[in-house]
């Protein structure tokens, strides 16, 4: 048993599902975020694996069935707070493949939509989830290439 009452870091999972050409974009409905543009995605129950957290998340969130297919990219979201940080979350990015289901908002989504990957301004997305859209990009026109790792703080998310 562990009595250390340090908070650890929270294990989420995100989806970048693919239909086609496009991918899986959620609008946040509810807080953090909310209102942000995101892969579908959430955190992982205890005794959950990593896929089944993103197969429920993207079904919890859209209605959409999928298959996974591969780890694509890991990345650390921590507040500026060095010495004292509020929040840290782990994010296990997956590829994903849709299989059925039509996309619908629910859960904690308001919104969603297949998105062209050459057409992103309008969602306002974060630098690294650009990098992770071009990392499930690059690895589409790429068969069989690896994960990758990605890690970055809130404040490089935020430039605040």
């Amino acid at each position: 048993m562990n009595d250390d009452p340090r908070p650890r870091p929270v294990v989420g999972v995100g989806a970048l599902v693919w239909k086609d050409d496009r991918f899986l974009l959620i609008r946040r409905g509810q807080a953090p975020r909310k209102g942000s543009w995101s892969l579908p995605g959430g955190r992982q129950e205890l005794g959950e694996s990593v896929q089944q957290t993103a197969v429920r998340e993207v079904r919890e969130e859209t209605g959409v069935i999928i298959r996974v297919r591969d780890l694509l990219a890991v990345v650390d979201l921590i507040d500026d707070e060095k010495a004292d940080p509020r929040f840290h979350y782990t994010i296990i990015d997956l590829e994903a493949e849709w299989l059925s289901g039509e996309a619908v908002a629910g859960d904690d989504a308001d919104a969603v939509v297949w998105a062209d990957p050459r057409e992103l301004d309008v969602f306002h997305l974060s630098d690294a989830m650009h990098r992770v859209i071009g990392l499930a990009v690059d690895k589409r026109k790429r068969a069989g290439c690896s994960g990758a790792l990605i890690s970055l703080d809130a404040f490089a998310e935020t430039g605040e």
